[in-house]
């Protein structure tokens, strides 16, 4: 079973970036399509990005489409969540998940978590 461990959040100003790295060990990392999701404080866990096997498709929310990008190095078995033009409202734990079988933004077609990274974005 692939096990996944985040990295890279931290505090960062409004309008600034971070990238996310997720390690993948255990499993055949290529074999996975990828996703990323968030949680607020008192929120549900929304979907952030996802991205196919190969990384030749990718989607996103409307809500960081055109500021966040996802893309994956099946070589290092990691996936990345570069984030640009932050906000506020981008305040979350990020998690990083494999899916049961092809690309997807349901949360019910994911399997296996990492543990999360903290991002916060101040004002």
């Amino acid at each position: 079973q692939v096990q996944l461990v985040e990295s890279g959040g931290g505090l960062v100003q409004a309008g600034g970036s971070l990238r996310l790295s997720c390690a993948a060990s255990g499993g055949t990392f290529s074999s996975k399509a990828m996703g990323w999701f968030r949680q607020a404080p008192g929120k549900e866990r929304d979907f952030v990005a996802a991205i196919s096997r190969l990384g030749t498709g990718t989607d996103y929310a409307d809500s960081v489409k055109g500021r966040f990008t996802v893309s994956r190095n099946n070589a290092k078995n990691t996936l990345y969540l570069q984030m640009n033009s932050l906000k506020p409202e981008d305040t979350a734990v990020y998690y990083c998940a494999a899916a049961k079988g092809l690309r997807t933004r349901w949360i019910s077609d994911y399997d296996r978590w990492g543990q999360g990274t903290q991002v916060t974005v101040s004002s």
